[in-house]
This record gives C-alpha cells, sequence and structure tokens, in this order.
C-alpha cells in the first residue's frame, strides 16, 4: 500500500498540473482572505480569527479535490496499468486506500501553507497572540474530515469512468449535492420531522458544527460513515462481477455504517474546544432545556447580509441555539430575514416596532462608501401558544464596536435562557408592592411591575391595619416571598417596622428604594428657579443600621452625569435643550457581579450616599458614582440656573460614592434586646439566610409619562437614549429570588478575540503580500526540493 501511496505523491508533483492545482487554491484563499473586500475578509472583519477561511474553504475544495483525484484511477484505466494492478498480489481493498490515503496526503500538503494565516492573526491580534487556539483547532479538525470525505467521492467518481473530465465532474456534482443540497431539500416539510431535518444528512450541517470548535462525536461517526461508504462503493466498483454480486456486499457496507451511526447518535459526547468554554452550558441552564416536553420554536430575526460585528453575533447565536438543540431535540430553532420582501421593507419595520422588536439602524462601510443597513436583533420564542421576544444585542452607552459584540455574545445564554425560563415555569414566587407611606403612585412605577409581572405575581400591600392587627398583618405579608419599598415619603412607624423587620427576619427578600433627602427636578421649575433641599426622616435607620448600612442625608455630584434637558418656544416651535446637570449621576460598575455584569449606566437623580457598617453580613457594592464626586449636605439651596455655570473641576475629589448595595446573610433584628412596640407570637432575633439590596434613591425605578401614560423605564424620548435601569432592577429582583442559579449565568466571561487596527491599518499591504506570496513560495521550495530528490534519486538507480 506504501508504494501506491508514495506513486500517487509522485505522480502528482512530477508535472506542472499538479502545482498548478495546489497554487490556484492557495491564490484564491489569500485574494478571498487578505485583498477582496467582502464577508470572507479577515483584516476588514475586525475579528482575530480564521472563521472566515473555513468558511470558503469548503467552496474551493469542492474544485481543488475532484482535481487531485479524477486521474487517480481514471488515467490508470485509460492507460490499461490498472488491470496489471490488478494482477499483483495486492486485494482490491488495499488498492482503493492506497489511492485514498495518496490523495489525502496530497490534500494534507495543500493545506499546510494555511498556517501562515495563523501566525499573521496570532501577531495581528490586539493583544499580540490574542487567538483562539482550541476553536482553530477544532477548525481545523473540520476541514481536514470535510476534505477526506470529499477525497473519497472523488476517488469512487474516478473509479467508475475512464475519463478523467468525467470523473471530475461527477466528483464534483457528487460533493456539491452532498455538502449544500441538503440544506436545500430541508427546505421541504415533508422531507423533515420533529425529531429529524433533511439537513442533517448534509456535510454541511456536521461541518458546521465543529468548525465552531464544537466536536462531537456524532459529526465524526457521521464523517467516518461517509467516507466508508464511498470507499466500499470504490471496491465494488473495481472488483469484477455481475450487479446482483455486488449487492450483498452494498447492503452489508450500508448496514453497517447505519448501525454506527445510529449507535454513535444514541451514545454521544460533546467538547468544547474553545479556551473560554462559551458553548459550555451552565448546570442551571441545562436544567431548565430538559424541562421542555413539547417542541419550543425559537425564531430568530439574524439572516441576511451584515456587517462583520453582527455576522459574528449571527455565528454565536447559532451555536448557542445548537447546544441547546444537542441537549433537547425540543429546543427548535429557524433564523429568518423579516426583509426578504424588499418591496414591503416600510409596512414590515412598522409591524416590528408595534411588537416592540425595534430594527437598528447600522452603518457599513464598502468600496469607501458608507451605506445604512437594518438590521432586527431580536428572537422570538413560542411555546404552546405563547411567545416572547429576547433581544441580542446589548448596546451600550458609549460602547466601542468591540465592546458591544462581546457584551452581546456574553449575554445570549442567559438571554435565551431567561426566555424559556419564561415560558416553561410557571409563576409561583410573589411580590409585595408597598403602599400607605407616601411610596411613587402607580402610574409612576407601571412599566416596572408590569415587566415583573412576565415573572412573578405582583400586588399591592399595605401596613394600614398594622395598627389593629399587627399578627395578621404579618401573615398576610408572610404570603410574599418579597417586598419592593419604592421611594417612600412619610415616616414608618415603630408597628410598621416591626412586621418589617420580622417579614425579613423569616427569610423574606427585600428591595429598599430610599431617599433621606427631600429634593424634585420639577420642584425647581417654579420662577425664581430654585429649591431647597432638605433632610427627610422615614424613621428606618436604626433598622438600616443593624441590617448593615446607612442612607446618609448627602446628595451626590458628579461629573458624570445624564444631561437635563429644558423645553423653549411653545406650539411647533418648542425646542429642548439638553443641559449638564451634575445631580443626574449615571452610575458605572467593574463589578462583575450578574446584576450589573455587562448593563447600561443606570440614572439616579438627587441620589443619597450609602455607607456600609461592619457586622457579620456580606456586603457587594453594586453602583457607584463616578470617581469625579462630591457629596454636598443639607440644607441646601439647588438652583436651576447652574446649568449655565462652568463646574469647580478640583472641587470633584471625593471619589465614588456608594449609591447601591447588596447584603447577604443572617441579619439581626432591629428589636433584638429591645422593647417590642407589639407581642408577637413569632418573634425572632436572627434571620434565616436572605438578601436585601439598598438603593439610595427612589427615582430608580420611577418611569416618565407622556400623555398620561406611562413610558417604558429608563427611556429618554427626548435625548432618544435608554438608560440601564431597568435591566439593573430587573437583575436584582431575579437575583434576589432565584433559587436555581439561572441569573449566576449573567457573569459567564467570554472573550471574542478582535484585530489590532492600527497594526492593520499601518501593515495592510505587507500582510496581504505575506499571505499571498509565501504559501506560493514555499509550494516553489517544495517543488524545487521534490525536483531535486527525484532526479537524484533516478541518478543513483542508473
Amino acid at each position: 500500500m506504501l508504494p501506491l501511496i508514495r506513486k500517487e505523491i509522485s505522480t502528482f508533483f512530477s508535472s506542472a498540473a499538479g502545482y498548478l492545482v495546489v497554487g490556484i487554491f492557495l491564490i484564491l484563499n489569500g485574494l478571498f482572505l487578505w485583498v477582496f473586500k467582502g464577508q470572507y475578509n479577515i483584516l476588514d472583519s475586525g475579528f482575530a480569527d480564521l472563521s472566515p477561511f473555513f468558511q470558503i474553504a469548503p467552496w474551493i475544495l469542492l474544485f481543488l479535490i475532484p482535481a487531485v483525484t479524477m486521474r487517480s484511477i481514471a488515467e490508470e484505466k485509460r492507460q490499461g496499468t490498472l488491470e496489471l494492478l490488478m494482477t499483483k498480489p495486492l486485494p482490491v481493498w488495499k488498492l482503493a486506500v492506497g489511492k485514498y490515503l495518496g490523495c489525502f496526503l496530497l490534500i494534507l500538503i495543500a493545506f499546510i501553507p494555511s498556517i501562515l494565516y495563523v501566525i499573521s492573526i496570532y501577531q495581528l491580534g490586539n493583544p499580540t497572540g490574542n487567538l483562539d487556539i482550541g476553536s482553530t483547532l477544532g477548525s481545523y479538525i473540520a476541514l481536514l474530515l470535510l476534505g477526506a470525505t470529499y477525497t473519497a467521492i472523488g476517488i469512487f467518481s474516478t473509479a467508475i469512468t475512464k475519463n478523467q473530465i468525467i470523473a471530475f465532474l461527477i466528483a464534483l456534482f457528487l460533493c456539491f449535492v452532498c455538502y449544500f443540497g441538503f440544506s436545500e431539500f430541508a427546505q421541504y416539510a415533508f422531507l423533515n420531522s420533529d425529531s429529524f431535518s433533511a439537513e442533517e444528512l448534509g456535510l454541511a450541517f456536521h461541518y458546521d458544527r465543529i468548525s465552531k470548535g464544537v466536536l462531537d462525536t456524532r459529526d465524526i461517526f457521521y464523517f467516518l460513515g461517509i467516507i466508508i461508504l464511498f470507499l466500499i462503493l470504490t471496491i465494488i466498483a473495481l472488483n469484477k462481477g455481475d450487479f446482483k454480486q455486488k449487492i450483498k456486499p452494498i447492503a452489508i457496507g450500508l448496514g453497517a455504517i447505519l448501525f454506527i451511526n445510529v449507535v454513535g447518535n444514541s451514545f454521544y459526547k460533546r467538547f468544547d474546544l474553545t479556551q473560554d468554554q462559551r458553548f459550555t452550558l451552565s448546570s442551571a441552564t441545562e436544567d431548565l432545556i430538559y424541562q421542555a416536553k413539547t417542541p419550543v420554536v425559537i425564531d430568530v430575526l439574524l439572516k441576511g447580509d451584515f456587517p462583520s460585528e453582527f455576522r459574528r453575533l449571527q455565528q454565536e447565536t447559532t451555536q448557542v441555539l445548537e447546544e441547546f438543540n444537542a441537549l433537547n431535540s425540543n429546543i427548535q430553532y429557524i433564523f429568518t430575514n423579516p426583509f426578504e420582501e424588499e418591496i414591503l421593507r416600510s409596512e414590515t419595520i412598522e409591524e416590528l416596532q408595534r411588537f416592540g422588536l425595534t430594527p437598528m439602524e447600522v452603518s457599513v462601510k464598502e468600496s469607501g462608501k458608507t451605506e445604512i443597513e437594518t438590521v432586527v436583533p431580536w428572537a422570538i420564542l413560542s411555546y404552546q401558544n405563547r411567545s416572547i421576544k429576547v433581544p441580542l444585542i446589548k448596546n451600550t452607552i458609549g460602547a466601542t464596536s468591540e465592546e458591544r459584540v462581546n457584551n452581546s455574545i456574553q449575554q445570549l445564554e442567559y438571554a435565551f435562557a431567561d426566555g424559556l425560563s419564561k415560558l416553561l415555569n410557571p409563576k409561583n414566587q410573589k411580590i409585595a408592592v408597598l403602599k400607605g407611606n407616601g411610596q411613587l403612585p402607580d402610574i409612576q412605577i407601571a412599566d416596572f411591575i408590569k415587566t415583573l409581572q412576565d415573572y412573578y405575581f405582583v400586588g399591592a400591600f399595605t401596613l394600614d391595619s398594622v395598627a389593629s392587627d399587627p399578627e395578621k398583618t404579618l401573615n398576610d405579608l408572610e404570603r410574599f416571598d418579597m417586598i419592593i419599598n419604592a421611594k417612600p415619603t412619610e415616616a414608618f412607624s415603630e408597628k410598621e417596622k416591626y412586621v418589617l423587620d420580622q417579614f425579613i427576619m423569616k427569610g423574606g427578600k427585600s428591595l429598599w428604594l430610599l431617599e433621606s433627602v427631600t429634593m424634585e427636578v420639577d420642584s425647581l421649575m417654579n420662577p425664581e428657579g430654585s429649591a431647597v433641599a432638605v433632610m427627610q426622616d422615614l424613621r428606618l435607620g436604626d433598622a438600616l443600621f443593624s441590617y448593615g448600612v446607612r442612607v446618609n442625608p448627602v446628595i451626590v455630584n458628579d461629573l458624570y452625569s445624564a444631561p437635563l434637558v429644558l423645553a423653549s418656544g411653545q406650539g411647533n416651535d418648542t425646542q429642548f435643550t439638553p443641559y449638564p446637570w451634575f445631580y443626574a449621576s449615571l452610575t458605572k460598575s467593574n463589578n462583575n457581579h450578574p446584576i450589573v455584569k455587562n448593563t447600561e449606566s443606570v440614572k439616579f437623580d438627587f441620589a443619597n450616599q450609602i455607607d456600609t457598617l461592619k457586622n457579620e453580613v456580606k456586603k457587594t457594592i453594586l453602583l457607584t458614582s463616578s470617581d469625579k464626586s462630591k457629596l454636598e449636605g443639607v440644607p441646601k439651596e439647588i438652583r436651576l440656573d447652574i446649568i449655565r455655570k462652568k463646574p469647580d473641576i478640583a472641587s470633584y475629589n471625593q471619589g465614588p460614592q456608594d449609591l447601591a448595595v447588596l447584603l447577604e446573610g443572617k441579619f439581626k433584628s432591629t428589636y433584638k434586646d429591645r422593647i417590642k412596640p407589639v407581642n408577637l407570637d413569632t418573634h425572632i432575633d436572627y434571620s434565616n439566610p436572605t438578601k436585601m439590596i439598598v438603593i439610595g434613591d427612589g427615582d430608580v425605578i420611577r418611569n416618565k409619562t407622556r400623555r398620561g401614560q406611562p413610558i417604558e423605564l429608563g427611556y429618554d424620548p427626548y435625548m432618544n437614549l435608554k438608560y440601564g435601569n431597568k435591566e439593573f432592577l430587573l437583575n436584582s429582583i431575579n437575583y434576589l429570588l432565584d433559587d436555581s442559579g439561572l441569573i449566576e449565568v449573567r457573569s459567564k466571561e467570554i472573550e471574542i478575540p478582535f484585530l489590532n487596527v492600527e497594526k492593520v491599518v499601518a501593515n495592510k499591504t505587507l500582510w496581504q503580500v505575506i499571505n499571498i506570496i509565501c504559501p506560493l513560495l514555499a509550494l516553489g521550495a517544495f517543488g524545487f526540493l521534490f525536483s531535486w530528490m527525484r532526479k537524484k534519486r533516478y541518478q543513483k538507480s542508473s
């Protein structure tokens, strides 16, 4: 068999045609990957990976491999040397396998120069070496398996004809059908079922799965099965005899392949080769996926020609959903293009906006021109006549393109898992929104409450009855799992505090949005344009003190803040002008806690600083003001005309101030070793393990209104900006009430490797020349060495 392999390699490289075939392969790869504009250009993509190479390689190999294999057996038949080979003591199967391995080694030789692409991307990464080696290795494994399969098809094609051209065309046709054809067949419903799609029979389906960096034994068995099938067909084609004699071995071969794949699909293993394990789902997500007993259909509106960052998001979304489907075939997904009917584009956009699926306008630079493309980065999950929408893009104010991609991809698993949780898990937890102490009215918290109702039962609760029957009030409150105290303005009585304290002692969760200073922007809208900020005593200080925090009666003044928009003019001449307003702190968090990870900046208004106190409770600072902050005591007159004055930058030197704190652990009762305001039979001094969050501003939860109707929390219609208030609060409540651990998925770290743009721009031509010329020089050097060794060998033999 080894002489056959050597003969194949020697014959191929003994003629100029062999070098021409490999040279064309290298030139095409170089031009598409490094020169030509388009989706396969690595330098224009901005990502430090080889995925464009592995996307285009199957199509180039579609022509390369038939060109390599077409002469292998057909030429032997034409020259009459095949009969000579058959007369030697060499089994037919060894002849077929020898020819196959010889051709496959030629393909491997053609792949070797592509290592230069890996080295180039390694050097161009930001920072240098920022390349996912594991994912690249997985992609090469996929490419080798695909090349081996194409080669087996090519060997079969050359075994059934004497004409090289016919062998080339047959191989090209069969490779095309096996790779691409089944994806087209999958469009016909009668070829699919709930547990099977015709697409799974195609090479593309299995190649794409491995090329993302996930090694699945089912895919490996599939490729091996196809390779063995065509080798068996080759052996049968080479064997003499009538067709009836060949039926039995064909049937045996097909049966063996079918058995291998059935067993492989029943007992399989998946290996995530990516360095950040991005496709390894958390145990909480896996538990949730297994709950889908009937089909869940995920319609992803992300199909079409996109800028590189959205193509990457599309690829990552596909792989995450493939992981979902691999665990439970009831999780089904499909990618659709909402703008496929171009003439209906405007109607489609209106319809999408009506359902809250807001499209995005993104700029695309091509051939020196900038064009605007419309993208709909949303998915719709449907289950048992219910549907929910899932945003796929994560916009952050001031974020770069790289940060936007990274943040979006990091949240994919959580976004889909959270959507599944809403569909699959019936609401069973209850939240009480406290009333009766001057809390925000319903219309000012309506948007957030409506969002909460997708997850939990939400109801209003008043402490009015505590004066007459505190025991009953506490029992009624204990039916809830959590309380929300949204900006109270009236002091709590001792009896009310005691009931709230005992609710917490029994494990109840709580979200406190409190202010120790009375001040509103609306109070400045008077002829004088001024108001006095004064201290507000809610009589909760001792309770919070015993839990481990204190909301101080000071105002945070922060240079990193949201603008104040003021209207001027009347009617149609009204203009809205933004002014710097340093009392509307925009918080950032470098914390990796799942509540705040990758959230937008949260907007505060006249926030109060929070101190943490030493006790046994674990405290996590969730949000702070910026480094350029200062504190202002009260009483203090605040005037609207400060918007026109230049701030004293030097005075903003007090550093970041704590504005939101998470407390976890066993809390001490406010009334331990104190006289109780009422006698309760079930008094507890130390709580069960529980959690609470304290926020030093009640306006964080308040939505604006327009024409008497609430608008989305965190949305500024005048600036067309969306702050992270809703996301932060929703994450907070999910964390406080989440027993499944699903919220922890938000803290999953995924690093998308990017190119160093400065290096690319400075040396673009150099890298283009290196990756086109150097592979050809390597091929030339190999040809020279091969010819020299061959010539030397013949000289010795003569």
